[in-house]
Order: C-alpha cells, then structure tokens, then sequence
C-alpha cells in the first residue's frame, strides 16, 4: 500500500513540474460575461481541469505501459487532446478569476494508483480500458449536466465545444474494449492554399510526390519555351 501511495505521489509530483497543474483557490460571483461565474459553473470548470489532468497522466501510463498497439495509440490520443482541452480551460478560468486545484480529485488518484500498481501484468490493458470507460462516462454526465443547468454563457459554451471529444474518447473504450483506428494523414481544405487534390484530403505519402512531379513538368515546359523563342529570335 505504501508503495502504490509513493507512486501516484510521484506521478502527480510530475505532473505539477511539467505544468499541467495551477495554484488552488476558489472564487464566485455573479454570471455575467468576464466575471466569476456562479457555483455550478465554476465547480464544472475546476473539475474539467482535474479531469484532463487525470485523463493525461493515464493516457501517458496506457501509451507507455500497455501491451496492445490499440491501447498504446489510445493512450496517445488521450494525451494529445486533453493537453489540448486542458490549455482551453486554462485559458477561460484565468478569464473568469476561477482558481484552478494543483491535483486530481482523491478518487482520481486513486484511479491512476490502481493503473501503475498493474504495471507488467497481463490485467493491465483490460484494466486500464475499463478504468478509462468509466472515467469519461463520468465526464460526459458532468457535461450534460453543465449543458441542462449551467447560468454562464462562456462555460456552456466550453461544455458544448469538448463533448464531442470526450463522447469520442469513450467510444475508444466502451465496454473495456480498445475501439481506436488511425486513418491515413491528410492534408485538408485550407491547408496553406495547395491544390484541389490536397484540398480534399489526398494522403500526403500520395500527393507530394504528385505535386513535385507536377511541378518538374511545368519548369520543363518553360523551360522549352523561352528555348523556342530564342531560336525564333536568332532567325
């Protein structure tokens, strides 16, 4: 027991030294655009932050400890998200003079002791899976709840906006089962202005090497021009 308490210790340790966590406090106030929003506003953006911080450090544990490619891929996903996630909340918290906690919840912790207790064992994966099921469905009651009785405009909005995600997430693993597929990388419209062809999400393995093919032939047909024109000129 002391032992799984000396790790989800040190992971949260890791956790605060890569800047993921902020300085606890609290704050209300009334509802209004660019003031503290009410309780059950502020109560959903603090627990959205420990939520992600939750969700990136048993990501990082399922990329780096899972035995299936599925779980590890998943994993990865998790992070890159609710990185992502996480800095928007951040960012509407400090907007709002909402403190934000420096740790996930006990019950968090707890999770995320139970996952690096595994480490090494054949449990892990199926383990993790079910944790991280139940872990978003939690989330995605928080948000739904957020959505039918939240007062302040901008953390709706904030609920509305990462529902999608965390709906997605829970897809991955419904079930204590790993759902995750990569599709192939691709460039979409509004990608820098390229061609049609990238525009409509030609992998990139594919098109690059079309448009360098392209573009040879467009030099070699200038190039064959001012060549004729010189010629014309010497006659």
């Amino acid at each position: 027991m002391r032992t799984h308490r000396w790790a989800a210790a040190t992971a949260l340790t890791c956790l605060a030294l890569s800047g993921l966590a902020a300085a606890p406090a609290s704050a209300t106030g009334p509802s209004s655009e660019g003031s503290a929003p009410p309780v059950l506003d502020e109560a959903f953006v603090r627990a959205s932050h420990q939520g992600h911080l939750t969700e990136i450090a048993a990501g990082e544990d399922g990329r780096k400890h899972a035995v299936s490619p599925c779980v590890r891929e998943t994993g990865a996903a998790l992070v890159r998200d609710h990185t992502r996630m996480d800095a928007s909340t951040k960012a509407l918290a400090e907007k709002l003079g909402v403190d934000l906690p420096p740790a996930p919840t006990a019950d968090q912790q707890a999770l995320l002791a139970g996952l690096m207790a595994k480490h090494g064992k054949a449990g892990y994966d199926a383990a993790w899976l079910t944790a991280l099921a139940g872990a978003h469905e939690k989330t995605l009651d928080r948000i739904d709840t957020q959505l039918a009785k939240g007062k302040n405009a901008q953390v709706i909005a904030a609920a509305k906006a990462v529902r999608p995600i965390v709906a997605s997430h829970l897809d991955m693993v419904r079930g204590g089962t790993c759902h995750h597929t990569s599709g192939p990388k691709a460039i979409h419209a509004g990608a820098g202005g390229q061609s049609a062809t990238l525009a409509a999400g030609v992998p990139v393995a594919v098109a690059v090497p079309v448009l360098a093919v392209g573009g040879l032939v467009v030099a070699a047909g200038a190039f064959w021009a001012a060549a004729r024109l010189r010629r014309n000129d010497n006659r």
